[in-house]
């Protein structure tokens, strides 16, 4: 196939790109020296555009979303029983419009619908990822390079802008003749692979220092929680402010647990209830020296068919001794336009109590542990994710995880020196996102009128010559 944009591809053909591409992209997400074939899997999605319609383009889109999905996210199963067959299909159904607009886009307009597949491709993740009730940011194509070179050098491009790049690399190769197409494939898979090594560290300087420490518990009860808080006060002397998972309680914060902190004379950030009529609202809460309440964030986006509380009515930094440090529970790290609102207020650390059950798997902890890496790359800002069980994480700026804590874990404790410099920044695809889904939503419009304009039978012209 000397130039795609003119071609046809037969539905054998197509049914074997789509088979090497799903063996890319787990390879890509299984094997860290192979996440260069992220690259590989977004090649070859791009013959699959050019199949004969856009019927068999969704079709085969939607084997393929099925086929990269449900292997990964299988944990779905335990968690919900049959009803993930119906979830496994609605993340299928974004490849599945992604591939029939692209074989749209290149029906009319051939080469130049080449530049529109990037565009068209960051408009639906970022759709998927973050803008309707069912969203879900996992297993981007960024996400690979969660704490690599890779990660952290694109990192002001954001998860989904390094997604755009890396399809640039795709189309840009199949724009060209058979033999520099390769060498530009080869190329973006080795430079890509060879970047996503993990990211050094480096000694965190100037700036406001912290010491953090917090230990795993899954549905402790409060004895557990004061015998844990005392061992973590007396191992870790040094330490300022002490972090507790999500769903640490299952009612307020206990009058003991203030009284704790009141006495060590310690700043705590545990995850509890707070009450909000027959209701709550799943809470970070922070319990000063005098034991008193100094701040409290509930959760932006509780989890889709879970009791998880009443979504947040607002996001405040805490004002903390050593700098502004923005609250977030389990789940919201998942959403950068969650995360950005905290960053537009110029925090300068992420806090993160998180609730992952040991019962959903390794799988889901590891797929999870992708997040706050990414994050740090994107915004630039230390993360201290604090899990129920493993895998818990202190991340660093530009995304190096110094300390993690193991699955499950129970018992374990993470500690970090939390380095507090300058505010947080905002990656391009803040903009450039929801600029994409614009694009996207007009050619979807245009798509649709040109499809209805050609299925509209010709008008016949009266004949009134034969009335003459």
């Amino acid at each position: 196939m000397s130039s795609l944009p003119g071609a046809s591809t037969t539905l054998p053909k197509a049914v074997l790109w789509a088979l090497i591409g799903i063996a890319c992209f787990h390879l890509a997400y299984e094997i860290d020296w192979l996440r260069g074939l992220i690259v590989g899997f977004l090649f070859c999605l791009v013959p699959i555009a050019h199949l004969e319609t856009s019927r068999k383009a969704f079709y085969l889109g939607l084997a393929i979303g099925l086929g990269i999905y449900a292997p990964q996210l299988a944990f779905f199963w335990t968690i919900f029983n049959a009803a993930a067959i119906a979830l496994w299909c609605v993340l299928a159904f974004w490849v599945a419009l992604f591939l029939a607009l692209s074989r749209q886009a290149v029906a009319h307009f051939g080469r130049r619908g080449l530049i529109l597949i990037p565009v068209m491709w960051l408009g639906i993740e970022f759709f998927r990822s973050e803008l309707y009730y069912l969203r879900f940011s996992w297993l981007t194509p960024g996400l690979v390079f969660s704490g690599t070179q890779l990660g952290e050098l694109l990192g002001i491009l954001g998860v989904y802008g390094i997604g755009f790049f890396l399809f640039a690399i795709a189309t840009s190769a199949w724009s060209l003749p058979p033999k520099p197409r390769a060498i530009l494939l080869i190329l973006g898979i080795l430079g890509t692979s060879i970047l996503g090594r993990t990211v050094h560290l480096n000694e965190p300087d100037g700036g406001s220092r912290v010491q953090v420490a917090g230990m795993q518990m899954e549905f402790p009860d409060e004895g557990q929680v004061l015998t844990a808080l005392n061992g973590l006060a007396a191992s870790q002397t040094n330490t300022d402010l002490f972090v507790l998972s999500e769903y640490t309680f299952i009612e307020p914060v206990p009058a003991k647990i203030k009284t704790w902190c009141r006495d060590a004379r310690k700043y705590l950030v545990v995850g509890a209830h707070d009450p909000a009529g027959e209701d709550y609202f799943n809470t970070a809460f922070v319990i000063g020296p005098t034991g008193e309440v100094v701040a409290k964030q509930a959760k932006s986006v509780p989890i889709q068919f879970f009791k998880d509380g009443l979504a947040a009515r607002e996001q405040k930094l805490w004002e903390s001794p050593w700098g502004r440090i923005g609250l977030a529970v389990c789940y919201d790290l998942s959403y950068r336009r969650v995360i950005d609102r905290l960053v537009e207020q110029k925090c300068q650390a992420l806090v993160i109590p998180t609730m992952d059950v040991a019962e959903w798997g390794a799988r889901q902890h590891r797929l999870h542990a992708r997040i706050a890496p990414m994050r740090a790359a994107e915004l630039g800002v230390p993360i201290f994710r604090l899990c129920s069980s493993g895998i818990s994480q202190a991340v660093r700026p530009g995304g190096a995880v110094t300390a993690t804590a193991s699955f499950p874990g129970e018992g374990a404790v993470l500690t970090e020196l939390m380095n507090l410099k300058q505010p947080g920044r905002l990656p391009l695809d803040h903009w450039l996102g929801p600029a994409a889904v614009a694009v996207t939503s007009i050619l979807i419009v245009l798509f649709a009128v040109r499809g209805l304009a050609k299925k509209k039978p010709p008008q016949t012209v009266p004949n009134f010559s034969s009335q003459s």
